[in-house]
């Protein structure tokens, strides 16, 4: 079969549509230069690899010869993967909501030569049903339009771009310099808590997504004020998300979201940054409970992403598909027949375990989960270990999902962090390894001079960086420097901060989401509130005001204090919308704890003081361990004597204790912080 003009792309998304009879061009010069020479509508159609019902549009519209062939003939027809374009995607959803009330994916949108948007949704089913129009009477109803009535296609391409152009400079609303505070986490706080769900967890009805910010709000909430309600709707989310067959009770990892309340039916695909953003939130709970099953969660989750989702260079890959063999969810679900032929004698005790049953729970079919049993204890785990081990050997000659190996900077950085928190905390010196490895892969391949690329595959690197990419990955770095007490990160990050003060802060302290020398579109937006991933606005900030203490560099802590001031009357509207936000400021002005540890990180004279951090650890705590003044932690700390091996020294907003070199010590003195802290 012939191929369109998405030949030569990268991206997995765009070449899955490479053979359609419909004659796609990828988002660039030439085909807005054809659409504007050629006087059509454009039909911009944007999805990502792992999106399932992408892969309807396509099979039921996208690949008919009679529905492409009216496309090619009326429509230049632009193919865009959101991963790689968020900025052209975010443009467009704002968009699509404000002619249909809703988004989602796969969207469709139609715009004039201009681009300008005039008519779109998402999903349209190949004939009128489920309540919709019809693809191809759309298409239509669009043509009809666009031939005999330009005036009115003009006047609704022109207004909806104005009221684009307000949403955007709306959120850059006038401050009167007070910062984001406690207050508005406490109105935060009865929000969600209005929203919870008391019997299953999680917020609010079906589908439901995983609240990464807002359960690491509620986590700290409930360790430093005792709030016992803070601690029940956090738990109580934490295990049903990870009882339910929203974590892959055989590979380990989330898949995206849940579709029903008891969190037991997912919508399969597992995206990096659900496990990125998952993992330190069960890391906090772990701080909170020390219960085993969010140790269990964590590094499960880590091992999958380190067995399925990392490029043999060390990057991270992006997404595993919904579906496989057309259907979705097949590659994850089993019949009791099949468990019961594979462990024999031992499947009537996995099967109550795991809820498998021969009329099974979902579509006649089983999915794993622990909701009734809860997690396994100790002895139940040493029996269940080895046979989850057999099912998921027996998985792996399935076909497999779709794999988006895209390598994208953003996800990549928080998927670092993810990482680097982990080994901060338990200190499997395998999950440091990964951390670094997908970190020299970002500076090797995705950077330079400073700057940033978006997205890699394929050996190439396309795109300029978003401001995703430089707060997610400069944060990671610093959370590495913290890790392994390598100098080179530290002062990577601080020349990426001073990247992204240059090119994407506005005069207010606000961040726009593309650089200043970044493609010009319909409008600049800024990342202001939280979607599915953090908002790159306030990961900026908390990552400016941690480099603040660890490089000293005062106009990092001034870019910080301005952010939040800046995004106070933004937070005012709807607190719950910025829980990132919110964690910036909770980090700002609690108590600011400093420790340096003057030792070398790999020697083993350094590795008490470590253990006995690694067992009080907090991430919010600053942290600088090594032999380096480059670090502002541990400038005027470096002894020269050789007596001195190891010295650990802890401050408190600015006071400093005696260093020590007795490891004991050194742990009480940690023990009477966190007293200090509840």
């Amino acid at each position: 079969m012939a191929e369109n003009g998405l030949a030569g792309q990268t991206s997995p998304y765009l070449l899955q549509h490479v053979q359609n009879p419909v004659n796609w061009q990828p988002w660039g010069e030439p085909a807005l230069r054809r659409a504007a020479e050629e006087d059509k509508p454009i039909f911009l159609s944007i999805g990502y690899a792992a999106c399932h019902w992408c892969h309807v549009m396509e099979r039921e519209s996208f690949e008919n010869d009679e529905i492409a062939a009216y496309l090619n003939e009326h429509f230049i027809s632009i193919k865009v993967d959101r991963e790689e374009r968020p900025d052209i995607d975010e443009i467009y959803m704002h968009a699509v909501q404000l002619l249909t009330g809703a988004g989602g994916w796969p969207l469709t949108a139609f715009l004039t030569p201009d681009l300008k948007p005039f008519a779109g949704g998402t999903y349209f089913p190949p004939e009128d049903r489920y309540g919709r129009i019809g693809f191809p009477a759309l298409l239509r109803r669009v043509v009809e339009v666009w031939e005999s009535d330009r005036a009115r296609v003009d006047e609704a391409g022109n207004s909806l771009t104005e009221r684009l152009i307000e949403i955007a400079a709306a959120e850059s609303a006038p401050s009167d310099g007070s910062p984001v505070g406690r207050d508005l986490s406490e109105v935060a706080f009865r929000e969600w808590t209005s929203r919870f769900d008391a019997r299953w967890g999680g917020f609010g009805a079906a589908p439901k997504f995983p609240a990464d910010a807002a359960l690491t709000l509620l986590l700290r909430e409930a360790r430093r004020e005792g709030d016992a309600s803070a601690r029940r709707i956090a738990t109580t989310t934490l295990d049903g998300m990870a009882n339910g067959g929203l974590f892959d009770h055989l590979g380990g990892g989330f898949a995206r979201y849940s579709v029903d309340d008891p969190w037991l039916v997912p919508h399969f695909e597992k995206m990096l940054y659900n496990q990125a953003l998952l993992v330190p939130v069960y890391l906090e709970g772990w701080q909170l409970t020390e219960a085993d099953g969010y140790r269990q969660v964590v590094e499960r989750t880590l091992d999958f992403v380190r067995r399925e989702m990392t490029d043999p260079g060390g990057g991270f890959w992006s997404s595993l598909d919904a579906d496989s063999e057309g259907v979705e969810g097949k590659f994850y679900v089993w019949s009791k027949q099949q468990v019961e032929k594979l462990l024999g004698d031992d499947a009537e005790r996995f099967c109550e375990a795991y809820d498998v049953s021969a009329a099974g729970n979902f579509e006649g079919a089983n999915i794993l989960n622990r909701i009734e049993p809860g997690w396994p204890d100790e002895n139940d785990e040493a029996f269940l270990a080895p046979l989850r081990a057999k099912l998921l050997a027996k998985r792996g000659e399935r076909i497999r999902p779709g794999t988006d190996d895209k390598v994208l900077t953003s996800w990549n950085g928080l998927m670092i962090s993810a990482y680097c928190r982990a080994y901060q905390q338990f200190g499997r010196a395998e999950d440091l390894a990964s951390a670094q490895a997908a970190a020299q892969f970002i500076v090797d391949e995705m950077m330079h001079d400073d700057r940033l690329r978006a997205s890699w595959r394929a050996g190439q690197a396309a795109q300029n960086g978003y401001l995703d990419d430089y707060a997610f990955f400069g944060r990671a770095l610093l959370d590495l420097f913290e890790s392994d007490g390598r100098v080179d990160w530290l002062e990577l990050s601080v020349r990426l901060a001073d990247s992204l003060l240059k090119h994407f802060r506005d005069e207010r302290g606000l961040f726009f989401f593309t650089s200043d020398d970044h493609e010009q579109l319909l409008t600049r937006n800024r990342s202001q509130h939280d979607g599915a991933l953090p908002a790159g606005g306030a990961v900026a900030t908390q990552w400016l005001q941690r480099l603040a203490q660890q490089s000293a560099v005062e106009r990092f802590a001034e870019a910080a204090r301005q952010s939040l001031a800046a995004h106070r009357p933004l937070v005012e509207r709807t607190p719950g919308a910025f829980a990132n936000m919110l964690l910036a400021a909770e980090e700002a002005s609690r108590l600011q704890v400093e420790i340096a540890i003057n030792g070398e990180p790999e020697a083993a004279e350094t590795q008490p003081m470590l253990d006995e951090l690694r067992r009080r650890r907090r991430f919010d705590w600053a942290v600088a361990v090594g032999r380096s003044e480059a670090s502002a932690l541990l400038k005027g700390r470096i002894s020269d004597e050789a007596s001195v091996q190891v010295e650990a020294y802890l401050c408190r907003n600015g006071s400093c204790q005696r260093p020590t070199s007795d490891p004991i010590e050194f742990g009480r003195m940690l023990d009477a912080l966190l007293l200090e802290q509840i």
